[in-house]
């Protein structure tokens, strides 16, 4: 097969999405598939390598240092010239018409559904968008031949739609995200970590407000927090004297895996999260989570390495409270939980379930 993958919003400090695309382009080509990825960039540049072709499409500099393409020549181009039997866009924005572009050029196509949008801008703009997302997306799901979701929560923007769903769970690099070899156990001061993009529908406001409750309460806790993003300046005033150490964009992802290991628990809280890799990456290497009650990151955790609650500071505190008392009591049982559970998403199994999905659309 011949698969292009499409996307907007992905640059050098990109989180989730970015690496989802990734790994699952690499995995395409290893399997022997021909691939081409456009992205957007400063310039027009095609540059080949091991993991296929990657056209940079010129793009306009929006939020958070990403680039959006509006100007599509640029990308029919590096199609056309590709010809490709199937496509994946993971963007609901100015990519979404490659949709009728392949069904007019006989190629299969997918939307990736990366973000439930519904939630997130009705929540981020405080408007009453979900009608107007709900009537894009049934547009979208007329014009793919399959949606990819990665979790029930994420199916839900979908209902009402004739979107034919496929779920495909994302996965977690095993290798890089492993336990530490030595670990301490824990001390009197629980050490929380949150990694992500530093802007407000990720909620790391929400992980600052914990710690702060939980400073607030006399535990001794410390919150480091890892990412770089529009809002950080806002997020450190919000933070204030509060016990939160802002690290900036991590680069590497060992050094992000040596930050889950050194931490007690990790905190992924955003209720708009549709899948959360974060999670997984903390859980890889044996740091038990605390999650939102709603949400794609409640699902991929049980009781045996993770407490839950509402979306707001006291709730989530009281599940750190929770979460540091079992610590105490049974540490390696919770951590090789967390290990356990990370293992049954693996990057390998995505690709998998993806290439599956290609091939039936490429019919």
């Amino acid at each position: 097969m011949r698969i292009a993958q499409l996307a907007n919003f992905v640059g050098p400090t990109s989180g989730g999405m970015r690496r989802a695309i990734d790994q699952l382009g690499q995995r395409y080509v290893t399997a022997g598939h021909e691939r081409l990825l456009v992205i957007p960039g400063p310039e027009d540049r095609v540059t080949e390598s091991a993991a296929g072709i990657v056209a940079q499409v010129r793009g306009v500099r929006v939020t958070g240092g990403y680039r959006i393409i509006l100007a599509m020549s640029g990308v029919l181009k590096a199609l056309e010239d590709f010809a490709p039997t199937s496509v994946e866009v993971s963007d609901k924005w100015t990519l979404a018409g490659i949709g009728p572009w392949a069904r007019r050029h006989r190629a299969g196509s997918i939307l990736f559904s990366h973000e439930r949008l519904d939630d997130m801008a009705s929540d981020f703009l405080r408007l009453p968008v979900r009608p107007l997302v709900h009537l894009r997306n049934r547009a979208l799901a007329r014009d793919f031949d399959r949606v990819v979701v990665t979790t029930r929560y994420s199916a839900g923007e979908w209902d009402g739609t004739s979107a034919r769903l496929v779920t495909v769970p994302l996965g977690v690099d095993l290798d890089t995200f492993r336990p530490p070899a030595e670990r301490s156990d824990p001390g009197a001061v629980i050490r929380l970590i949150h990694a992500g993009r530093m802007s407000r529908e990720k909620y790391p406001q929400l992980a600052i407000a914990v710690a702060a409750e939980l400073h607030r309460r006399g535990v001794p806790v410390e919150l480091t927090v890892a990412g770089t993003g529009p809002h950080l300046a806002w997020l450190r005033e919000q933070a204030e004297e509060g016990p939160v150490r802002f690290l900036g964009y991590v680069d590497g992802r060992e050094e992000l895996a040596r930050l889950y290991g050194e931490a007690d628990i990790s905190l992924s809280v955003a209720p708009t999260e549709t899948f959360g890799l974060a999670v997984l990456e903390a859980l890889a290497c044996g740091t038990p989570v605390v999650t939102a009650d709603v949400g794609g990151a409640r699902e991929l955790v049980d009781d045996s390495c993770a407490e839950w609650g509402a979306p707001c500071a006291a709730a989530l505190a009281d599940a750190v409270q929770r979460l540091g008392t079992r610590l105490v009591d049974d540490p390696h049982s919770l951590r090789q939980a967390a290990r356990t559970r990370a293992e049954l998403y693996s990057w390998d199994t995505s690709a998998a379930r993806m290439l599956a999905v290609h091939a039936e659309v490429s019919g």
